[in-house]
Parts: structure tokens; C-alpha cells; sequence
């Protein structure tokens, strides 16, 4: 069989273009690998409507069953290679299956660099709250707290200046070495941002704290919530293959949830450059999935301009 529309990815933005897809009435399969980088979230509130809060996990199954209910196919397999050949795209998975479509969409996301703990740690400690990756999401819960960012150079600098905002008392750490200038370092320490010198040696998470253990140093730092700024990995293997262009960060264009430079292919989520936000990725597969969707009836001959004959 051949789908109109194959989405590599089950986030927020290949659940998005999932549902808009199979609710323009395209066969649409979702093929993803089981790790949508929300999944981890213990609970985010920064989600339009769920001013609660709703954990990761239960957002996705609610987008996965609203597209499934509306005709999108799932299957659960990693993508090991996709190409274009004779018009139609054509998608691997890892026990040799090839599908095939009209139109693909990556919606592969990143992965976060993260500090050295044991998997069972790692979410022990996000789920405690001790351990957060992304400001943007969640620093408003963090008020008036004490806050650690671990990533003594520009990209920590600017995180910890941005959580500065939300409390008085934030402490900037390295992983391994200070990479800040010593003039860069007295401008964070005038705009309120304390700076250790010493690397972090060992992360001990609590069930209230994140204890941070320091080269020379007999204590621990106690810091209510850590947040890394260690960089991400897009998961740009796919669009590679495909031949689109990336930058420095090894993301793909702001303007790909719109075009690409091959017909009938898209990129949307975090995969794209821009803001990684839940509420953009289910931005993008809307936008996307009503460009291929229009492309598609271009390519059938169904826009009114073909239709009604005009010159």
C-alpha cells in the first residue's frame, strides 16, 4: 500500500500532522520509534488549556488516539533509512519493511545532552522536580527558588540570566571548565548570577533536592531545581539522507513546516529551528500537514484553477 502522507516522529508536532491529515481524509501512517522527547515530562503547564497541568505521557495518548479515531495508522519501528525514487518516498524500518508515500513529514525531534546519572535516576529526578531541561516550559514554577544551570559558557550564561528573572538566587556551574571570560564572569556576577569555579564531580538527586558535589569541596551545593544547558542533538540523520541543508545546531530551516527544496517534504517540531515549545510543534503539523495536503491536490488536479479549465 501506499500512503498519501507518511509522518516519521510521534511528538507533538507528528501527532499534530497526524491529526490534521487523517482529517483531511489522507491515508496517513505515523512510524516512530517510541521516544518522543515529551514523554519525559512529568508535567508540563505551559500547554494552552491545561492550566493544571498535564503530564507528557497523557498529552501524547490523547493526540494519538484523537488521530487514530480519525483514520491515521501507527507503527511502532525506528526509521534506518528513507529515499526518493520514481515520485514516491520510500521509508525503511528496522526489520527491513519498506512503506511508501506521496508526501513525508520528519518530526523527529532532539535528544538533550544530559549530566552523567543512571536512566532510573535521571527520571527519578525530573519526576521529583529536581531536574528540569527547558526555562522556557517551566521557570515560572521555579519562582523564588534556588536554582542551579549547569554549563559555564555563553549558552549556560544566557539560560542563567534568562532563570534570573524568576528568582534571586541563581548559581552558575561548570561541567568541566569555566569558558567564560573573566570580564564576561564580573557582568554575570553584576547582574545577580553567582558563579562557581569548581566542576561538578557528582549529581545527587533527592526526592526535594539536587545535590551537587564539587571538585576540592568536603559539601554539597543544594539547589531546588538543576537545569543543564548542555545542548541538544537534533535527530537529523533522515533529513540528511534526504539532502536538506542544516545549520551550526544541526537544524533544518525555520521555513520547513512551509517548504523544503524537494517537493512533498516537510519538517516540523523540534527538528525545525525556532522555539522548542509543545504548542509550536503542534503549530507546524497543522501547517504542514495543510501544505501537503494542498500540494497533494495540486499534484491531482483538483485546485479550482485545473478544475474549471482556466488558462
Amino acid at each position: 500500500m501506499t500512503f498519501d502522507i507518511i509522518i516519521v516522529g510521534a511528538g507533538p508536532a507528528g501527532l499534530s500532522a497526524a491529526l490534521y491529515a487523517s482529517r483531511f481524509r489522507r491515508s496517513t501512517l505515523v512510524i516512530h520509534d517510541g521516544r518522543p522527547r515529551a514523554a519525559y515530562i512529568p508535567l508540563t503547564h505551559n500547554v494552552p488549556g491545561y492550566d493544571s497541568g498535564i503530564a507528557g505521557c497523557e498529552l501524547l495518548e490523547r493526540m494519538t488516539r484523537h488521530a487514530q479515531n480519525c483514520g491515521a495508522t501507527f507503527v511502532q519501528e525506528r526509521v534506518t533509512d528513507i529515499s526518493l525514487a520514481n515520485g514516491l518516498f520510500h521509508v525503511v524500518d528496522g526489520n527491513g519493511v519498506l512503506r511508501s508515500g506521496r508526501a513525508v513529514i520528519l518530526a523527529t525531534g532532539l535528544d538533550q545532552n544530559e549530566p552523567p546519572l543512571d536512566e532510573d535516576v535521571h527520571q527519578a529526578a525530573i519526576n521529583a522536580g529536581v531536574l528540569r531541561y527547558c526555562p522556557v516550559c517551566d521557570g515560572f514554577e521555579h519562582q523564588g527558588e534556588r536554582i542551579g544551570v549547569l554549563g559555564c559558557d555563553t549558552s549556560g550564561a544566557a539560560e542563567a540570566l534568562f532563570l534570573r528573572g524568576y528568582s534571586d538566587d541563581v548559581t552558575l556551574l561548570p561541567r568541566r571548565d569555566v569558558e567564560l571570560s573573566a570580564e564576561e564572569q564580573r557582568e554575570l556576577e553584576q547582574a545577580g548570577i553567582h558563579i562557581v569555579s569548581e566542576a561538578v564531580s557528582r549529581f545527587e538527586p533527592t526526592d526535594r533536592h539536587m545535590l551537587l558535589h564539587l571538585e576540592g569541596r568536603s559539601k554539597p551545593l543544594a539547589f531546588n531545581v538543576l537545569y543543564p544547558a548542555l545542548g541538544s542533538r537534533p535527530r537529523n540523520r533522515l533529513a540528511h539522507q534526504l539532502g536538506l541543508k542544516t545549520n551550526a545546531a544541526g537544524k533544518v530551516a525555520a521555513t520547513s513546516p512551509f517548504v523544503t527544496d524537494m517537493p512533498g517534504l516537510y519538517c516540523v517540531g523540534d527538528l525545525v529551528e525556532g522555539l522548542d515549545q509543545i504548542s509550536v510543534a503542534m503549530g507546524h503539523g497543522a501547517v504542514a500537514a495543510t501544505k501537503v495536503h494542498n500540494w497533494l491536490r495540486e499534484c491531482d488536479g483538483q485546485t479550482p484553477h485545473a478544475v474549471l479549465g482556466h488558462d
